[in-house]
């Protein structure tokens, strides 16, 4: 609790949609009447209008989306609500919705992004974006907020997740449930915002070239076919080069890493494989011409990121208490830890900031703090509020 800012979170498991977001809401506010913001995150199984009709924000802005499973302070949870609620004078934001983005998703993220031109100033700035999780080029919408708040400015946040991969997601404004779209939250604060992102991956052997690829698909590497080469160079065993159940199995251990100048890897989910045309199916999209390197982890590496991500999030905070956490975590960690492993991994989240921990379960996550690439798959991103 800080005199001038504060953070509360509520979370519900009621079955009954209008009731679990009017039991987050009261949770999170705790009688306090000075609401500057709400984020909500909640399960698809849930009546969505009706959740927010519960919630009742009134005139407190809120954002928020749907999930593939919520992030709360007792740990990972499904057919869930969870809400955020920042308050105090000391912040102040701005939101925004940009429909149809699916059509024009480098736009879309500029049109958002404009709300950060009119937020009230403050000395520490982040953007937050919620997008459709089904949409193919997160890396567009990232560019195109970019391209209104620069350098200066950094982004965090996630791709909206369903209860299932074909299922639609959805995303929230206001008391609006929208779908193809992307939210946005100019938030100000007057104490520092701190930003932690690590996946827990590790690169095996040399680089390769990504020779041939269209949208998420690759098609070759090396000027050779993508599932050739990927199957040779991990050395996967026998039933993953013809079993497409053991191949997802294996992929899940072993995504690809999209080398960047800065050194860091962006990671893509090898979520299936074409065993007739021989390419890759990934969870993002591949750009062409790039260098990428296989990857591999265990538990121990994944579970390390979490530590990772959450000391750097908290080291951007220069020594000031936090008041609240948001994690953004792929789907894909969490099959990949299984339930004991996700709950020692928000455990550890929690236990490091000393604080309240709210977020969800992701189809991708945003995190720009250089450069102009910000989008990952199968990361952890924790933003530190002070």
């Amino acid at each position: 609790m800080n005199n001038e800012r504060w953070v509360g979170v509520g979370q519900s498991a009621d079955p009954d949609s209008a009731t679990a977001g009017a039991s987050a809401r009261a949770a999170a506010l705790a009688g306090r009447d000075d609401a500057r913001l709400l984020i909500v995150f909640a399960s698809p199984t849930h009546d969505l209008p009706a959740m927010l009709r519960g919630i009742a924000p009134g005139a407190v802005p809120l954002v928020g989306c749907s999930t593939a499973g919520e992030i709360t302070p007792a740990g990972p949870t499904e057919h869930g609500v969870v809400v955020l609620a920042l308050g105090g004078p000391g912040f102040a934001v701005c939101t925004r919705a940009a429909r149809g983005a699916s059509e024009r998703l480098r736009a879309a993220g500029a049109e958002v992004a404009r709300c950060a031109e009119t937020v009230e100033p403050r000395p520490y700035q982040a953007l937050l974006l919620l997008s459709d999780g089904q949409v193919s080029d997160q890396q567009a919408i990232v560019r195109g907020a970019y391209d209104i708040v620069g350098s200066t400015v950094p982004l965090v946040g996630g791709c909206a997740g369903s209860d299932s991969p074909e299922h639609p997601t959805s995303q929230f404004h206001g008391e609006e449930v929208l779908q193809d779209a992307v939210v946005a939250v100019a938030l100000g604060s007057d104490a520092p915002l701190g930003i932690g992102v690590q996946h827990g991956w590790r690169r095996i052997g040399e680089p390769v070239l990504v020779t041939r690829s269209e949208g998420r698909r690759v098609h070759e590497i090396d000027d050779r076919p993508a599932l050739d080469v990927y199957l040779e160079r991990l050395d996967a065993p026998a039933a993953a080069r013809q079993d497409p159940v053991a191949f997802a199995q294996f992929a899940a251990h072993h995504p690809l890493g999209l080398g960047r100048r800065s050194g860091e890897d962006h990671m893509r989910f090898v979520s299936s494989a074409d065993f007739q045309d021989r390419s890759l199916y990934c969870a993002a999209n591949v750009p062409p011409g790039g260098i990428a390197f296989f990857m591999e982890g265990d538990a121990a590496s994944v579970l390390g990121a979490a530590d990772t991500a959450s000391a750097n999030a908290l080291d951007g905070l220069g020594g000031a208490p936090a008041l609240g956490l948001l994690a953004f975590d792929c789907i894909a960690r969490r099959h990949f830890l299984g339930e004991e492993g996700v709950v020692d991994e928000v455990a550890r989240i929690g236990a490091a900031g000393g604080a309240p921990v709210a977020g969800f379960y992701t189809y991708g996550e945003i995190a720009r703090t250089r450069g102009i690439s910000g989008f990952h798959n199968q990361t952890l991103v924790v933003m530190a509020l002070a």
